[in-house]
C-alpha cells in the first residue's frame, strides 16, 4: 500500500500509525486484496480495507478473461465507492460504517468498520432457518430503505449476472430453449412496477453473523435497481439444496413479506403480489447465467431446471 493510501487511513481515524496485520481475502481474478489494518492510538483498534489495483493481466478462474469483464470489475468498484459515500448511511439494514473513501490512477482505496470487531466475527458455510430469517429480514430492511430509489451512480439494474453484461455467457449456452428465452425473462424482471435497490451479490458468504444470531452484510459492488426477489432467490440459492429451496419456498416468500411489510410500517399488497410472482423469474434469470457460465455448477439442479421450464412456459 502507498504512503499516500496509508495517510488516508490514519487521517480517517485518528490513528498514529498502522501495521497490515492480516490478508482476509484475494478479490476476484487478482484485482487486489482486503485486509484487516491494526491500528494505534486510534478510537478502534482495527479497520477493514479494501484495496482494488488493476492487475497488468487478467486471470479469471473461469477464463473469461475479456475486456467486457474487466470493464464490469471496474465499474462495480466505482459503484461500490458511490454506495458508500451517497447511500449506505440510509440503510436500516446493519452493515459496515465507511470512513474514507479514495480513487488514485488505478487504485481504488475503501476503509471500512471492522464488522469482526463490531460483534459480527462468525462466518457461516451451513444454516440454520433461524439464521435463514435474520438473513431474509436484513434483506427486507434494505430493500425498505430505499423503496423506489433512483440509482444514481450505481448499477441501472443490480446485480452480477445481469443480461446486458454477459452476452458471452449467453453466447455459449447450450440450452437453446434458455437462449432464446432469455431476453424476455430479463424484461420480465426489469419492467416490474415496484424497484428498490438490491444488494446485487447477496450470498451466504457476504453475510457476517453475530453470536445472538444478528446479521450485516458486506461487499456492495453490484449494487443496482431491481425487484428485491433477485436477491431473495440469489441468497436461498447459496445457502440451501435444491429439495431444501422447494420444500420451503412458500415459508421463505411468507417470511421475506412479513419483514418487508414490518420494516415499511404498512402492508403493500400490490407490491407483495407482484414480487411472489416474479421470484421463480429471478430464479429462472440466475439459472440463465449458470448455465452459460459454468454449466457444471452444483446449483444447476433439477430445482432449477424445473422453475425455469415453468417460467418459459408462462412468458
Amino acid at each position: 500500500m502507498t504512503d499516500y493510501f496509508k495517510s488516508i487511513i490514519l487521517q480517517c481515524t485518528g490513528a498514529t500509525s498502522l501495521v497490515e496485520k492480516e490478508l482476509i481475502q484475494e478479490l476476484w481474478s487478482g484485482y487486489g486484496k482486503i485486509i484487516r489494518v491494526e491500528l494505534t492510538n486510534a478510537a478502534v483498534d482495527s479497520v477493514v480495507v479494501k484495496h482494488v489495483q488493476i492487475p497488468a493481466k487478467n486471470n479469471h478462474p473461469h477464463g473469461w478473461n475479456t475486456n467486457i469483464g474487466h470493464q464490469r470489475k471496474l465499474k462495480s468498484y466505482k459503484v461500490e465507492t458511490t454506495w458508500y459515500e451517497n447511500y449506505s448511511n440510509r440503510s436500516s439494514a446493519r452493515l459496515p460504517d465507511c470512513l474514507a473513501t479514495e480513487i488514485r490512477d488505478n487504485e481504488v482505496l475503501i476503509v471500512l468498520e471492522d464488522l469482526d470487531l463490531a460483534g459480527y466475527p462468525l462466518r457461516k458455510r451451513t444454516v440454520t432457518w433461524e439464521e435463514i430469517v435474520e438473513c431474509l429480514t436484513w434483506l427486507a430492511k434494505c430493500h425498505s430503505s430505499y423503496m423506489g430509489e433512483s440509482p444514481v451512480g450505481l448499477w441501472d439494474i443490480g446485480s452480477y449476472w445481469h443480461l446486458a453484461t454477459r452476452p458471452q455467457e449467453l453466447e455459449v449456452m447450450d440450452d437453446q430453449i434458455l437462449k432464446d428465452a432469455a431476453t424476455l425473462i430479463d424484461s420480465k424482471l426489469n419492467s416490474c412496477t415496484y424497484k428498490t435497490l438490491i444488494h446485487g451479490d447477496a450470498k451466504l458468504a457476504n453475510f457476517c453473523f453475530a453470536p445472538d444470531g444478528q446479521v450485516a452484510a458486506l461487499d456492495f459492488q453490484y449494487v443496482g435497481g431491481s425487484c428485491g426477489m433477485k436477491d431473495v432467490a440469489y441468497f436461498i440459492g447459496s445457502c440451501l439444496n435444491e429439495h431444501k429451496c422447494e420444500q420451503l419456498e412458500s415459508q421463505i416468500l411468507d417470511t421475506y413479506f412479513e419483514a418487508l411489510h414490518n420494516a415499511m410500517q404498512e402492508k403493500n399488497e400490490d407490491l407483495e403480489q407482484e414480487w411472489r410472482s416474479l421470484y421463480r423469474v429471478a430464479w429462472a434469470d440466475f439459472h440463465r447465467f449458470l448455465k452459460g457460465w459454468s454449466p457444471g455448477h452444483w446449483k444447476v439442479n433439477g430445482y432449477s431446471e424445473r422453475v425455469t421450464t415453468e417460467v418459459i412456459k408462462n412468458l
